[in-house]
């Protein structure tokens, strides 16, 4: 049970970390609101944007599972978190939008 729930939790991750990717080119392409971190503030509008998202958020995913191996519970809650966090940031991105 818990390893299904952890692989729930990681595609949740990776799906709302490419949504939150998604839907910040929308806003900011659409003059609608500005990428808040500074680390990610160049790379916005450009091609390799999507990509570094979507390569960032496997390569998460990936170490959450390794983790997983030898340490379920922190792994879980620290995937739980990530989930609920970006969750958040998701539906922050989409009420801009709205």
């Amino acid at each position: 049970m818990k390893r299904s729930l952890m692989l729930i939790l990681l595609g949740l991750l990776v799906a709302f970390v490419i949504a939150d990717g998604l839907i910040t080119e929308f806003l900011i392409n659409g003059g609608i609101a500005r990428e808040g971190n500074p680390l990610l503030e160049e790379w916005v509008g450009k091609q390799g944007f999507i990509l570094l998202k979507v390569v960032g958020s496997l390569a998460c995913a990936y170490i959450l599972w390794d983790i997983y191996r030898r340490f379920p519970r922190v792994a879980l809650v620290s995937a739980s978190c990530f989930v609920v966090a970006y969750g958040l940031i998701v539906l922050w991105n989409l009420s801009l939008a709205l």
